[in-house]
């Protein structure tokens, strides 16, 4: 199983006239919900002794990684948004002793790579509690879902798509997935054939991998990021290329419309802007930014 460097980026060599960087979790794989609601939040209720308020907690961190526009986040920054709504609701605030997530907040807008290594060693330059705590229940998650998450099938139409992409467009994987659950998951079932690099947090961000892989190799409207969340959307807006979403509850039909419509449309030159307007907004339709308990709230003042 091949271990990708930043070197591997830089020195990517095109094959294709068209590039399709591709998400992996909740994109190719059926991972989200049981990998969030199985492992990631019990082992935030664990970590931080916070079974007193159990049911705040699952709900802010489905919220945060599953539900809204904070879908797909790195799971560092989806902790500290987690920590940050859970402070901001007075029932969580008033039922148990919640970490302050200032520490890692300033890490997460550090600007360096988001993952176990930064963290470990931010964690020493600091002296920070939170963010060694942090890092351990990273480790400890990666353990967890290592010895007990059932192998996440792809989607139907995901490795159809792979194929179709594959033949025609260089491809590579843009995740925020650490690197030891992704490589797993695309080696186990030979899905890496499909691509060049497999890319995870430890590169960089998302726009980094881009900005390394493609940016001065292809045109904008040579270029298609596929993915599941709105940091994907972001991403490739930043970028200024075209966005295909794999809408969440409706990845197999979104699968199906890519191999029926959307990447020959691609290939013929690249998406128009009322066809891009539309994929987008179906899919902004599916993700609020506003938390359902606020919403509750909001209804009942009015």
């Amino acid at each position: 199983m091949k271990e990708f460097s930043k070197d591997d980026l830089l020195n990517f060599l095109p094959r294709f006239r068209t590039f399709v960087g591709i998400d992996s979790d909740g994109c190719v794989f059926d991972t989200m919900e049981i990998k969030q609601k199985d492992f990631f939040h019990p082992n935030i209720i664990r970590h931080w002794g916070l079974e007193a308020i159990e049911p705040q907690v699952r709900a802010a961190a489905e919220f945060t990684y599953l539900y809204s526009t904070y879908r797909g986040l790195n799971r560092f920054l989806g902790l500290c948004k987690t920590f940050e709504l859970l402070h901001d609701w007075p029932e969580a605030r008033e039922g148990a002793a919640l970490p302050d997530p200032a520490d890692l907040r300033a890490y997460c807008d550090s600007g360096l790579p988001l993952s176990n290594a930064t963290l470990l060693a931010e964690a020493g330059r600091t002296g920070s509690r939170l963010l060694a705590e942090a890092h351990a229940w990273s480790l400890a998650l990666n353990d967890d879902i290592d010895r007990n998450m059932p192998d996440p099938p792809p989607f139907d139409g995901a490795e159809e798509a792979l194929q179709l992409v594959s033949a025609s467009s260089d491809v590579i994987v843009i995740s925020q997935t650490q690197a030891v659950s992704l490589l797993k998951d695309w080696y186990r079932d030979g899905l890496d054939r499909y691509a060049a690099v497999i890319a995870g947090p430890e590169l960089g961000s998302k726009i980094d991998h881009f900005t390394m892989a493609a940016v001065d190799r292809y045109p904008p409207r040579a270029i298609l990021m596929v993915g599941d969340a709105p940091g994907d959307l972001a991403t490739a807006q930043a970028i200024g290329c075209n966005f295909f979403p794999i809408n969440p509850g409706r990845e197999v039909e979104s699968w199906r419309r890519f191999i029926d419509e959307a990447y020959a449309l691609f290939l013929d030159g690249g998406f128009g802007p009322e066809y891009q307007e539309r994929l987008n907004h179906e899919f902004k339709a599916l993700l609020p930014g506003t938390p359902p308990w606020k919403r509750q709230g909001e209804d009942a003042s009015t």
